[in-house]
Formats: structure tokens, C-alpha cells, sequence
């Protein structure tokens, strides 16, 4: 459908379950998807964007007893904190409600009676696991065993996550119950069955799966279909039994919806509380044939139950069904799993809390994503690095370049001939293309257009030199004109990042003094008839010590390290790391003398930050005869001061220059000398008195500071 036509779309992402904190992997698909409800608000479209806590089930129930409170208590308070965050990182909800709530239950019981009078609902006898301990039945994610496909351990009794496949948790083998431990036994128990092995079913989705954007999704669920006649497709147990938080289903007593029935009808649970609210038709928005559209934004783990699942309760229970379903991948720290021993499991609210701005993230995340289900990283010296180019150097550097000269010599007002100029020409006739890259999900691409522009902006910059230009009072109206060309590139520019950085995008419209920016105004250009405002600082360059900050907030504390000797080759940094000469091997099963941890974990390594370093001084240290001061380029903003005991080896001229290793996150030591910043790394005998020699590392010439060492 093209983007002018008139739209009226209904969007969600997934729904956060209401039992722990939102952290960065969350924020992924709730940053995609606010970019594009942005974009398509922009283009005057009606759009609504709902999500709620997904707060019923097990987990909730065992939580909230452990903590001697309700579950609904410990719901709110995890609902503020959800609905905090998300405020904090400009994701712009219309409506962010509970799955706990009335309509919920309604529609809930609406759609279960639905499938039941349409035949769809079947109630057999199932063994199933029952702690013995805590007397209950278990759900199939407090069941974990050896997956009955591959052998992997410890997975969950639905579905593996090594090797992707589902099966009934009675299939594990050796299970054992994770509330208690104890191994489970079997009880019979009467469930309730959603039956997707339904021909119907079966000839819905085969004919639904030809809508599906991605090809990946595509596939798989035409695996998970298998060939026509294969009835491949297993009913689907929607029932638990007491104790149970969630709602209890109609004519049944004692037995309860299964979390992901409710859940996913909570996304019209809550358009129904925003429309209550709006004055909206929810039936005609849901109804069959709709001229609406549905939309869901979903991590790839769980497009089992949106694909297959939900639209077949939808179509079978007299709903519409969803338009599109977009997967997104998993997010990686570094190249790695994020990792609570390393602190990139990262909470949204750490982010906030050691002041870094939360537009960055956006702006980092979508450089990344695109419109497939691949896997993104975050890379931490590379978002520094991103950040500080991208929006500081190449975006917001334009307007800090152009508009104090306007203000001061033109009243901040634009020459209404420059507005079309060629450069400005050029850049209105980018903007449908990158509108369309948002609208694809394609952030990736509509960001390196946007910032290929803002290096052509710049370019324009450098080569008319207003800052030049304003010496001369001869040259004023060519100054004024290269200021107005550069603002008005700026707000078109602007345009352009106005849905992935709202929030400085409303700060540039009160600087300009314009209205909000929507796609149409890319026609549009400033006027001298509306001076702009006195420029004020737009955002900041990230600093790297906020980075540690952050790693630091999220780190779970570790062992701590035993006390160094106090003398003056062990003092901070100034105590230089030894690669020792092999040790003894030990005995089998044993550790060294010495060395009664034995062996360590690849997190406790990881935990290590190696850079390559640059050594720019080095000077001896007055009243030490062991210290030498170097000073560091470590591929940062500034050089690191580092004191290093290898006096013994190196005279300070023979160092400089030289490339090395330093372990860069370090803590910071206060010494008699100085602040000692990072520690140098070297290598020597077991016994130096025995065998002399010092050598600092030194890595291959092709090395840069700042890279890692892995």
C-alpha cells in the first residue's frame, strides 16, 4: 500500500513478562518498532502502538510468594518500573496496560468459547510432572532435563534451545523439578486443547504463511507445517491446573488459561482500554475484513506462537487476523552472549542512571537492524566510536558550525534565496528514499544515506569556511547564505533522524523554530519571516568512563583478589602483569602448589579488558628505583598515565613509540607518584633472580591502540 494513502494501523511488541527488569536485549525490538510506528506517524497515518505486562503464570506466582507479598502487588510495582523505562528511552506507547485486567478476562473467555463452540477445543486425560515436594503440577519451564532430540542438558521441558525442537515435558529425560529439585512424577490431570492438528487449521495457515514479509519466517513455518497431509501440527494444551495465577477458565474449575492464551490476546486487551478511552469502534477494528491493519514486532524465539498459535485463534474465534508478523533477532555484548559475570547483561535503568543518553542506544541499534532475523552485537568501542562520529561530529556539528554567525550578524534569519540551493535540492530528493528505508525496517540503510549527506553537508562546510567569510563585512551576504544553506540542511537532516532521535529532533524544532517535522515538510524550508533561536549545545560526545560506569553498575562482584605485596613494583597499575614461565603440570584432577583455584571460566577471562597501546612519554619516576611513568594512548579521547615497575630493563628513550598491551580496565590506583590508570603487561622467568629479563609485550606494527585483545 503506498505510503500516502490513507492508513489506520494497529501495532505491538511483544509483551514483557512481569518478572524482572527491562535490559538492553528488550530495548532492541522495542526501539524497531517505535521506529517505525514513528515513521508512519510522520506520513499522517493513524497509527496506534499498545503493549502491556504480561503478568500471569508459575513464575509470578513463586516470585511474589518468595517476596510475602501478592501477586498483584508485585505486578503494579513491576509495571512501573517496565513503563519507566520505556518512558526513559522515548518509546511511544499509546496505550501500556496489564494482562491482568478485565478486558483481558473477556476477551480471553470470549476467544476460548468461541473455538469451543466451533469445535476446536478437546479435554483429555494427560500425565503430566507433579513436585512431590511442593505439591503441584509443573508448568513446562519449571521442568528442565536432556532434550529428547539431542541430548543437550538442561533444557526446558517445551522446547530446546540448542537444537530448536518442541516437544510435552513428559519427553525429557531425567527431569527434575526447578522449584524444588526433586524429580518429578506422574499424575493424571484433565487438560484443555486449542486443536491446531484441525484440517482447518492446517489449510488457514498453509494459505496465511504466503503473507508473511520474511522469508526466513516463511520457512520456518512451512517446516513446522511439514508437506500437505502430513498433519505435522500438535494440539495445544491451553490449560493449568491450581495453584495458578491467571484466569480461570469458564465451566472449569480449578483449571487455568495457560500464559500464552491470555497473553497475546492482552494486545487487544489493551487497544480495547485505549479505544474505551479514545472513543474508538474496537469490533470495527478487529472484526473480519477490517480495512485496518495489524502489525506485531516479535523476538524470533517466539514466532512459534505467533505465527501458528495466535492468527489460528484469531481467524477460528471470528477476529481478523494479523497483516504481518516481524521477527527481529537476539542481541550480543562485544561478539558474546550478554553475561551478568562480565556486566553486559545491561539494565535500561543502569543506562540512565550513569547519564547516558538514550538516544544513543537507539541511534546505535538502528545503524544495525535491518529487515531479516539476523542477529545484531552491540559493540561497545564501537558504539562510543559511532555515537561520537555519526551525531556529534557529522550531524550535530553542522548547526554549531552555521548558526551563531546568523544569530549574531543576521538576527537569525535565513536567506530565502539560498533555500534552493543545489546541496538542499539534492537532499529533499533523498528524503522519500530514506522515508521508505524506515517503512522497510531497513534502519540500517536510511542511516548511511542520512549520514553519506551529512558528510556531503559537511563537505559544503569546509569549502565555503563561514568562519572565514565573517572577517570580511564585504562577504556578508555570501556568509548569510552559507549559514542558511547549512540550517536548512540541518533541518532536513533532522527530518530525516526525527524517528529514530526524538527527542533531539523536538529540541532542533524549538531551535529552528518550527513546527514538528512530518515527511511532507521535506518541500518545505525556513524563512526569513521566522528567525531562529540562539543555538544551545544539542548533545554531548559519549564519554568512555561512562561505558566503565556501566559495565560496572552491571557486574555481579566476584571473588575478591588476594592483597598484593606493598612495595613499589606492585603498586598499581605500577605492579606489571607477569606471563611466567610454564609452571609444573599438575596432577590429574589436582591444581599446582600454588594455584589451589586451578583452572578459571572463559567469563572470568573475558572479565579482562586487554587494549593495544601506544606509548607516546616515558619518564622515570623521582625517588623510585623500580617505577617508570608512561604515558598511554589507548585509542581514547585522552592518554592514560600509567606507572609500570620495569625500570630494571628499559630506559625511558627506548620505549617511546612502542606498541603494548595494557589491561585497560583496571581500577584506577592512587599512588604516591600520581594516579596510576591501566596496567602494563609483561613477561619474565619464575624467578627473576635466578634468571634476569624483562620484556613488555609488544604486538605485530599492524596494531592499533584501542583494539581488543582476545
Amino acid at each position: 500500500m503506498p505510503s500516502n494513502a490513507p492508513r489506520r494501523i494497529l501495532v505491538t511488541s511483544a509483551l514483557p513478562y512481569a518478572n524482572g527488569q527491562i535490559h538492553i536485549g528488550h530495548l532492541v525490538e522495542y526501539i524497531q518498532t517505535d521506529i517505525w510506528v514513528r515513521t508512519l506517524r510522520m506520513h499522517g497515518h493513524e497509527v496506534h502502538y499498545v503493549g502491556a505486562d504480561d503478568t500471569h503464570g508459575t513464575p509470578i506466582m513463586l516470585r511474589a510468594e518468595k517476596e510475602g507479598i501478592t501477586p498483584r502487588a508485585l505486578i503494579e510495582r513491576v509495571w512501573q518500573e517496565h513503563k519507566r523505562d520505556f518512558d526513559h528511552f522515548g518509546i511511544s506507547f499509546d496505550n501500556y496496560y496489564s494482562t491482568d485486567s478485565e478486558e483481558n478476562r473477556v476477551l480471553s473467555e470470549q476467544v476460548y468459547l468461541a473455538l469451543k463452540q466451533a469445535g476446536l477445543i478437546a479435554e483429555r486425560d494427560i500425565e503430566q510432572a507433579y513436585d512431590p515436594v511442593r505439591e503441584m503440577f509443573l508448568p513446562d519451564r519449571f521442568i528442565k532435563g536432556e532434550c529428547p532430540k539431542c541430548g543437550a542438558k538442561d533444557q526446558y521441558g517445551d522446547s530446546c534451545e540448542v537444537c530448536g525442537s518442541t516437544y510435552a515435558p513428559t519427553d525429557l529425560k531425567n527431569p527434575y523439578s526447578v522449584v524444588s529439585g526433586a524429580t518429578p512424577v506422574r499424575r493424571t490431570s484433565t487438560h484443555h486443547f486449542f486443536k491446531l492438528s484441525d484440517p482447518r487449521c492446517e489449510t488457514f495457515l498453509r494459505d496465511w504463511v504466503a503473507k508473511l514479509a520474511q522469508p526466513e519466517a516463511t520457512n520456518k513455518m512451512r517446516e513446522w507445517l511439514g508437506d500437505s497431509g502430513e498433519a505435522k501440527l500438535a494440539d495445544w494444551d491451553i490449560s493449568r491446573d491450581a495453584p495458578y495465577f491467571g484466569f480461570e477458565i469458564p465451566g472449569a474449575p480449578g483449571k487455568y488459561f495457560y500464559v500464552w492464551l491470555d497473553a497475546p490476546v492482552g494486545y487487544y486487551a489493551s487497544f480495547k482500554n485505549l479505544c474505551e478511552t479514545r472513543g474508538l469502534d474496537f469490533d470495527e477494528w478487529v472484526r473480519p475484513g477490517s480495512n485496518t491493519e495489524q502489525y506485531h514486532f516479535i523476538g524470533k524465539d517466539i514466532l512459534y506462537f505467533h505465527t501458528l498459535f495466535w492468527p489460528a485463534m484469531l481467524e477460528f474465534s471470528g477476529h481478523r487476523t494479523p497483516t504481518n508478523v516481524f521477527a527481529h533477532g537476539f542481541l550480543t555484548v562485544d561478539g558474546q552472549k550478554m553475561s551478568k559475570s562480565r556486566g553486559t547483561f545491561i539494565t535500561a535503568q543502569s543506562f540512565i542512571d550513569v547519564g547516558l543518553n538514550p538516544e544513543w542506544l537507539r541511534y546505535y541499534f538502528a545503524a544495525k537492524l535491518n529487515a531479516t532475523m539476523e542477529d545484531i552485537d552491540l559493540n561497545l568501542g564501537d558504539f562510543i566510536a559511532r555515537v561520537n562520529s555519526d551525531l556529534v561530529g557529522k550531524y550535530i556539528n553542522i548547526a554549531s558550525r552555521a548558526a551563531g554567525f546568523l544569530v549574531k550578524r543576521f538576527e537569525g534569519r535565513v536567506d530565502d534565496a539560498a533555500m534552493q540551493h543545489p546541496l538542499l535540492v539534492q537532499l529533499r530528493d533523498a528524503v522519500p528514499a530514506v522515508a521508505a528505508f524506515y517503512e522497510q525496517r531497513e534502519y540500517g540503510k536510511a542511516l548511511r544515506q542520512t549520514m553519506e549527506l551529512a558528510d556531503t553537508v559537511n563537505g559544503f562546510v569546509d569549502t565555503v569556511k563561514p568562519w572565514e567569510l565573517a572577517k570580511d563585512p564585504a562577504r556578508a551576504a555570501a556568509l548569510r547564505e552559507a549559514c542558511s544553506v547549512s540550517l536548512e540542511a540541518f533541518r532536513l537532516l533532522t527530518l530525516m533522524l526525527k524517528p529514530v532521535l526524538p527527542t533531539l529532533a523536538a529540541s532542533v524544532e524549538g531551535f529552528l523554530g518550527i513546527a514538528p517535522l512530518k515527511w511532507a515538510d521535506a518541500s518545505a524550508a525556513l524563512s526569513s519571516s521566522h528567525p531562529i533561536n540562539a543555538y544551545q549545545h544539542l548533545m554531548t560526545r559519549v564519554d568512555p568512563k561512562q561505558i566503565d560506569a556501566l559495565i560496572a553498575a552491571n557486574q555481579e562482584s566476584l571473588q575478591a583478589a588476594p592483597a598484593q605485596p606493598a612495595n613499589d613494583a606492585a603498586a598499581a597499575g605500577a605492579k606489571t602483569a607477569k606471563a611466567s614461565a610454564p609452571a609444573a603440570k599438575p596432577a590429574k584432577g589436582g591444581a599446582t602448589e600454588g594455584d589451589a583455584d586451578g583452572v578459571i571460566s572463559i567469563d572470568d577471562f573475558a572479565k579482562i579488558d586487554l587494549r593495544i597501546a601506544r606509548i607516546v612519554d616515558c619518564q622515570a619516576v623521582e625517588g623510585s628505583d623500580k617505577l617508570l611513568q608512561l604515558t598511554l594512548d589507548v585509542g581514547e579521547e585522552k592518554t592514560r598515565n600509567v606507572f609500570s615497575g620495569i625500570k630494571s630493563a628499559y630506559q625511558p628513550d627506548q620505549l617511546v613509540g612502542k606498541l603494548t598491551v595494557v589491561v585497560a580496565n583496571l581500577a584506577p590506583r592512587k599512588m604516591k607518584f600520581g594516579l596510576s590508570e591501566g596496567m602494563v603487561l609483561a613477561a619474565s622467568a619464575a624467578d627473576e633472580k635466578a634468571e634476569p629479563g624483562l620484556y613488555i609485550l609488544e604486538p605485530n606494527s599492524g596494531a592499533k591502540p584501542g583494539m581488543r585483545v582476545r
